[in-house]
């Protein structure tokens, strides 16, 4: 009788458990939906797409893994394709050692890759107010993007791609969005599917207040803000920002060459209606007024790409921000980097490219070469204790989460006729249709016009 008592005890245990758990994943399914972000499940219409997307992932990045190649890249490293056959379809990958390679080089292995991209968990699909027609989808734990694209857009990357990494390989602070892997499912039956995996901007976002999408014109750049108290993330555009800044103070020099530099390459590319997407959240009361020296700005760099490269003393809470004034731990060899005084920043040198001097000297669109130790001396991630924050810059009050993206829109004979008509449509306004020259240069004036 009480083992019988003891067994509906256990039952009941488990009843009330799993009701528990029930009641938190649909809270947080219901969260997810508030937020305009809808968990992939089995009912949903990208389900066996998106399982098909996480079992050739899988494949992919083990045949990296098994496959690790520690020569320069080739140029048959990036003509390489790949392909994997499943049992419900086939899967190409393109470039696979040359996406490895800015994958590591962002400070990443291949099997965190793998875990994020291939764990258990489902995808969430991200509703978009984007006019294309490409499908968004994001990995559990929100650091990357999945999103399908047409077969001219993967080529126009593909070809693209050898100065594309020299770019990010000049300016390893480039805001461009890292692409980290292009990739085709083949369904019998059904077309193929071409899809690439970026690094999102907006990671960690779980305090992020606000976000927007700028181009730097007015024509259809409003969206109505979501009603106060809502948790819907909307992502607001150009007119939304007016009568705000960036402020960055010293760091504003860095974005406003940094922004020229990128936008000034993509015009090289004949691209346009890129996006400069900006989110912001407020600085904790322990990040702020820091008085930062130049060794701090190593460590924090450091700890920026490899945060478990850097020790913390015993006894101190590793919160966010926080930053030992001094170590007596620190020199050339405990940190990967040789630092020197601030006066001979430029020439400095550190592991994790967030200093550079490799290579051949950049080139830098505008102003005097005597502003470049000036620029360099920005050029530094500002957030410790997070892998890959390579958006990131952190002003006196607000850190920022800034990067460029929707590299793919070539300025073809089909734009410059919608140039010529939106030109009659809105006579004296400014629109995302122009050429790539202008469009460079109105985006930089925006930068400089909306940050201190």
């Amino acid at each position: 009788m009480s083992a019988g008592g003891g067994g509906l005890g256990m039952s009941g245990h488990r009843q009330r458990s799993g009701t528990v758990k029930r009641r938190r994943w649909g809270g947080l399914r219901q969260q997810w939906k508030l937020l305009g972000v809808f968990e992939i499940d089995q009912q949903h219409e990208f389900y066996s797409l998106t399982c098909m997307m996480k079992e050739g992932l899988a494949a992919a990045i083990q045949n990296n893994i098994n496959n690790s190649a520690t020569n320069e890249l080739s140029d048959d490293d990036y003509r390489l394709e790949v392909t994997q056959i499943h049992k419900d379809f086939t899967m190409e990958t393109f470039a696979g050692p040359v996406f490895a390679s800015l994958r590591s080089s962002s400070g990443m292995t291949e099997q965190e890759y793998q875990q994020s991209l291939c764990s258990e968990s489902c995808y969430l699909q991200f509703i978009s107010n984007s006019k294309s027609k490409a499908d968004f989808f994001l990995t559990n734990d929100k650091r990357f993007f999945l999103k399908t694209q047409n077969k001219r857009e993967i080529q126009f990357l593909l070809t693209n791609l050898k100065i594309y990494m020299e770019h990010l390989r000049k300016f390893p602070h480039s805001l461009l969005v890292k692409f980290l892997g292009v990739h085709r499912i083949k369904i019998p039956h059904r077309s193929k599917k071409y899809f690439i995996v970026m690094q999102s901007v907006f990671y960690p976002g779980d305090r992020i207040s606000a976000r927007y999408d700028i181009k730097g014109c007015e024509v259809s750049r409003w969206t109505e803000p979501a009603p106060e108290g809502s948790q819907i993330i909307v992502v607001l555009k150009d007119l939304n920002f007016e009568g705000q800044s960036v402020i960055l103070d010293q760091q504003r020099h860095w974005l406003v060459r940094q922004v020229e530099i990128d936008t000034h390459f993509l015009q090289r590319l004949n691209v346009l209606d890129y996006s400069l997407l900006l989110g912001y959240q407020p600085l904790h009361q322990d990040e702020r007024h820091q008085s930062i020296s130049f060794a701090t700005l190593i460590i924090r760099t450091k700890r920026s790409v490899n945060p478990g490269g850097s020790r913390v003393h015993a006894g101190m809470a590793a919160v966010p921000g926080a930053v030992l004034e001094e170590d007596s731990s620190l020199n050339g060899s405990e940190t990967g980097c040789s630092y020197l005084a601030p006066s001979q920043a430029a020439v400095a040198s550190c592991g994790g490219g967030s200093i550079s001097q490799t290579g051949p000297e950049p080139s830098v669109p505008s102003g005097d070469a005597t502003e470049l130790p000036d620029f360099r001396a920005q050029n530094r991630r500002l957030l410790p204790n997070l892998k890959n924050p390579l958006h990131v810059i952190d002003g006196p009050e607000q850190r920022y989460f800034i990067g460029i993206i929707d590299i793919f829109t070539v300025y073809s004979f089909r734009k410059r006729l919608e140039h010529l008509w939106k030109s009659l449509r809105h006579p004296g306004r400014s629109f995302s249709t122009v050429s790539p020259q202008t469009y460079c240069l109105r985006l930089c004036h925006w930068v400089q016009d909306h940050s201190k």
